[in-house]
């Protein structure tokens, strides 16, 4: 009973530890941008060397499509062709990496023999097996990573910049992969904002309250 015990609470751990796992998002945003005011955004071009504008390959639109659906639904921002507010651009990384997993090592168990020399019979004593802790290995993967910048329209300044890194199963990001690193990137910055309209609301009633 108790090694058994043991087994299920060694699996719900590893259940639990990759349950939390998800893609690592990070956001900066500039002190004096104003997000209120932004109502529509553009998508910046694409160049090669020779200035000239390249097509976009099937990731890349996937990418795109996701960050302006997560615009126009979460935002309530509308993309358009002429006089945007917010100019996006957006980059795909896409690197060699590893990661840690474990296994449960458990001792021995089994039955041993033993004789008794007072009833000159053998018995046989049954030993459970024992957790004895986790092996652990590195394991490599391939981790890809998607930064999307705003820039104001008007003064050229860099208002955000989020990006996310998740593992990936190949150098193309799938669009359930790219779904999940652009979905990390606005959960993130949706966060900071509520903490930044928190904080902002109790320094307003703070010096509200002064004479």
């Amino acid at each position: 009973m108790k090694s058994r015990l043991i087994k299920f609470l060694g699996v719900a751990a590893v259940i639990l530890v990759l349950a939390g796992c998800g893609p690592s998002a990070h956001v900066e945003t500039s002190r004096d941008a104003n997000f209120s005011r932004y109502r529509t955004f553009a998508w910046a071009e694409k160049k090669d060397r020779r200035g000239r504008t390249g097509n976009s390959t099937m990731m890349e639109s996937q990418v795109k499509s996701a960050i302006s659906d997560r615009l126009q639904s979460r935002m309530g921002w509308q993309q358009v062709s002429r006089n945007p507010d917010v100019i996006l651009s957006y980059d795909v990384l896409v690197e060699r990496g590893s990661r840690i997993e474990s296994d449960p090592r458990y001792g021995w168990g089994g039955f041993r023999t033993f004789y008794n020399p007072y009833s000159r019979r053998f018995y046989n004593v049954y030993y459970p097996s024992t957790f004895m802790g986790y092996d652990n290995y590195e394991v490599p993967t391939k981790e890809g990573t998607i930064t999307v910048t705003m820039v104001d329209a008007r003064t050229d300044e860099t208002v955000m910049q989020g990006w996310a890194t998740d593992e990936v199963n190949s150098r193309r990001i799938s669009g359930r992969e790219i779904d999940r690193i652009v979905d990390a990137i606005f959960r993130k910055w949706e966060s900071g904002s509520r903490n930044n309209r928190y904080n902002e609301g109790r320094r307003n009633s703070r010096s509200g309250g002064r004479y």
